[in-house]
């Protein structure tokens, strides 16, 4: 199997399995005991909360350990209402993950009033929208660092800045940024940060959710007082630890990211575009992630493209794995401007460490077959 959709989800890094085992096996006492058994589970915690701290420059005292990004999202978004119930107003782009555009719309539905950030044809947004759109009464702006179905990167510098000139709580879901890109939250004035373990090869089930020591927060999940009284819940002590030791190797990795694994795709796509007519890229050319490519072949569709490459054992995607199986054409493209057509055309493939040049230069004699067996089908179709 080649598998080009690490955006969706990646495989678990063999050293990370191996710290998690005696969590599993032997170590399995309660964080939260008093003993010295669960004192050494407590300690784990706390080693684990060092090293995701050291991969974002931040102190370990402002990660939170949460289940997933979608957690630590609606987190930021409900700690943030909490802290100033009068403040009724959010605000957003069209772009972002379902773990905020489905939240924001139940908000909406609720009497919240929500600003959607239009983007470019590249899939950025306009600061001076931004700096319009926010008021007396935002509760919160909530933009993602980098888009999962593009890897589009949006300005979060400036972003910040603005948010942080207004006085306005800011949150990122950087879910998909954090392992691929440097990231230094000392320099930034960001309230809150999300990110998720699976997507940089830890196991799935365990995320963070950063709270800068001068932002309030106010506890989504309340119960025994776990995480400082911030997170009730039992702690997942063994993903913790394989959290903590996947943003360890993640630090360590960081140029393979930005060299080996972006020469991956840039591989990829100049095969592609020397073999494939009528080909674009969605999103913008160089300010987007360096594992990602997603993009537009004419005269395919993007379902029957998955079907003929699973078959040939590729694995990519059409989009957010959160969205598979919708009808509806991507959010993200459209709100770009694309049509409908170009949308339901577009394939998206991201690379991880765990790559190969074989595996792209395999992949490179297979999709194009398989690109034009597609078209030749459509042809057909579209004659008869």
């Amino acid at each position: 199997m080649i598998y080009f959709d690490n955006n969706a989800t990646t495989q678990i890094d063999p050293e990370v399995i191996q710290v998690m085992l005696p969590y599993l096996k032997d170590q399995y006492g309660n964080p939260s005991s008093a003993y010295s058994f669960g004192k050494h589970a407590a300690g784990a915690v706390q080693t684990a909360r060092e090293q995701v701290a050291a991969l974002l420059r931040c102190e370990p005292s402002e990660i939170i350990f949460t289940s997933c990004g979608t957690e630590s999202d609606n987190s930021a978004i409900q700690s943030a209402l909490l802290a100033d119930p009068d403040r009724r107003h959010l605000v957003t782009s069209k772009v972002e993950h379902s773990a905020i555009i489905k939240h924001a719309e139940a908000l909406a539905r609720r009497g919240y009033e929500v600003t959607w950030l239009d983007v470019d044809s590249g899939g950025l947004i306009s600061l001076d929208d931004l700096e319009r759109a926010i008021r007396d009464d935002t509760a919160i702006v909530s933009l993602m660092w980098a888009n999962n179905e593009t890897g589009t990167l949006f300005p979060m510098e400036e972003a910040a800045e603005i948010c942080r000139s207004k006085g306005t709580p800011f949150h990122t879901d950087a879910v998909q940024a954090v392992g691929k890109i440097e990231i230094d939250l000392r320099q930034l004035p960001i309230s809150f940060l999300s990110l998720s373990g699976h997507k940089l090869h830890a196991p799935k089930g365990i995320a963070a959710l950063y709270v800068n020591r001068k932002t309030r927060f106010n506890p989504y999940l309340i119960g025994g007082g776990q995480e400082n009284k911030r997170r009730g819940g039992t702690e997942n002590t063994a993903s913790i630890v394989a959290l903590g030791r996947a943003a360890e190797l993640a630090s360590s990795a960081m140029h393979e990211e930005n060299s080996r694994v972006r020469a991956l795709r840039d591989r990829f796509e100049q095969g592609l575009f020397a073999t494939v007519s009528s080909i674009q890229i969605n999103g913008h050319r160089t300010q987007r992630l360096p594992n990602t490519s997603n993009l537009a072949i004419e005269g395919i569709d993007a379902e029957g493209m998955l079907m003929l490459l699973d078959q040939k054992e590729i694995c990519c995607s059409a989009g957010s794995a959160c969205t598979a199986g919708s009808l509806e054409p991507s959010h993200v493209l459209k709100a770009m401007g694309y049509s409908n057509e170009r949308a339901r055309g577009s394939l998206r493939f991201s690379f991880s460490r765990f790559n190969s040049e074989t595996e792209v230069e395999r992949a490179l004699q297979i999709i194009p077959n398989a690109i034009e067996k597609l078209r030749a089908m459509n042809r057909g179709f579209l004659a008869a």
